[in-house]
């Protein structure tokens, strides 16, 4: 078993071939996107846009199917919510499963690689495993979560949260802005819902969970490396708001008299940007604020406004927020507004597992890459699966100083190769 694997390893060395499928699968499964692709110039990349359940959503989900299938899973389907799953079965009957994969969803006007590219990589390898007449000891689980982003309801992690049980039957009754609820986009999509709850996963049966992912940060590329092993998601956050004053005319109400629904909220982004940069390892972002209505000679009396705060541990995350909401109030009291704040996400920080992450580190020493350790500032199906099982990330650099959730996130074929063959090792050490 573990010649054979290591045979792999040697044959993915000789060229970046797989790197190079995987570049070419990036690329087919954009040409899903909500985004019409009329009027683009000759040549132009289109924007990918792919959110929840919708109609270019499915059809990635179809396209992943029919990949899995092609490269050799003895199982793939698309479960209750979406999610797209291929089980590569090993030579031991009832042994525990690895999980792997990463979500297909993206936010408006992404990249290729965020999320796809931990769908890719395990995919590669069972694509080999197969060619090669491979079995490991240990069924290989792929699934490509359905949601994470957060982009068309106010939830995130559906996908990877059914595995762990954590699916809240409230969010069907949610709405997208075209007012469509998530019972009603689940139903369209032909998914039955009663079996929702039937997806949770016994960590009992599972060896972990790993994850490959793009950095979506400069750290790597900084330090010239193209690898690096997690060892922990920062815990965060999220709210959805709307700030309320008094709308009246821009011409005639005296500054001192104005109850300004926006820039309260503007003030708030300010203290949330110095409250964060005064600890290095916080991040805090006002990512929208939107004045419904607005007018050019009208002065606000609402102002919408999303609230993302993280931070490597709970505490120092905890500690963040109060500060933010306790100046929040102040700014509203002192300007005479009113404020709404609904919590839409709160995800703990979620180190990696030492052995797990141990192998991680020894898979890319393998390939000859020096080991960098570094946390995630973002996000990842891997911190849903850590309230249930023990997990470990992969991260690969990006182009472009790692720019992520932009058109411009890019990878190379021998970076994506790399990850490919560390993903081999790791599988070859479970197997030994």
């Amino acid at each position: 078993m573990t010649a054979h694997l290591a045979a792999i390893a040697t044959a993915h060395a000789a060229a970046p071939a797989f790197g190079a499928a995987i570049l070419g699968r990036a690329a087919a499964l954009a040409v899903h996107s909500e985004v019409d692709a009329a009027g683009l110039p000759a040549g132009a990349r289109r924007p990918l846009t792919v959110t929840y359940l919708s109609a270019a959503h499915r059809a990635c989900a179809a396209q992943l199917l029919q990949w899995m299938r092609d490269d050799g899973f003895d199982d793939a389907a698309i479960d209750a919510v979406g999610n797209v799953v291929g089980v590569y079965r090993g030579a031991r009957v009832g042994a525990r499963r690895l999980l792997t994969g990463s979500h297909y969803d993206t936010v408006r006007d992404a990249g290729r690689y965020d999320g796809r590219l931990g769908i890719f990589v395990p995919m590669a390898c069972v694509r080999e495993l197969r060619r090669q007449g491979v079995r490991l000891p240990f069924d290989l689980e792929v699934v490509g979560f359905a949601e994470e982003e957060g982009q068309r309801y106010a939830a995130t992690f559906i996908g990877s949260g059914a595995l762990v049980g954590q699916f809240d039957p409230a969010w069907l009754d949610l709405r997208d802005a075209a007012g469509v609820a998530m019972r009603d986009a689940l139903q369209a999509a032909g998914h039955d819902i009663g079996a929702i709850a039937a997806l949770r996963r016994d960590p009992a049966c599972y060896l972990g969970f790993v994850e490959v992912h793009i950095e979506q940060g400069p750290v790597l590329a900084s330090a010239g490396l193209p690898l690096g092993v997690v060892t922990a998601i920062n815990g965060s956050v999220r709210f959805t708001g709307e700030m309320l004053g008094t709308a009246c005319h821009a011409g005639t109400t005296p500054m001192g008299h104005r109850h300004d629904a926006a820039t309260g909220v503007a003030e708030l982004a300010l203290y949330v940007e110095r409250r964060a940069a005064s600890v290095p390892t916080l991040v805090g972002t006002v990512g929208q604020m939107h004045v419904p209505d607005g007018s050019i000679n009208v002065v606000p009396g609402r102002c919408r406004f999303s609230l993302d705060l993280r931070a490597p541990s709970d505490v120092l995350r905890d500690a963040l927020l109060a500060d933010v909401l306790a100046e929040l109030a102040r700014i509203a009291e002192r300007r005479g507004l009113r404020y709404t704040l609904v919590e839409t996400l709160r995800a703990s920080a979620a180190p990696s597992d030492p052995r797990l992450q141990a192998r991680w580190e020894r898979a890319v020493a393998a390939t000859g890459v020096p080991v960098l350790r570094l946390p995630s500032g973002a996000g990842h199906d891997a911190m849903k699966l850590h309230e249930t099982m023990p997990q470990a990330m992969l991260f690969v650099r990006g182009q472009n100083a790692g720019i992520s959730h932009n058109p411009l996130e890019s990878s190379t074929n021998n970076d994506m190769q790399l990850a490919v063959d560390a993903f081999t090792h790791l599988l070859n050490e479970l197997a030994a």
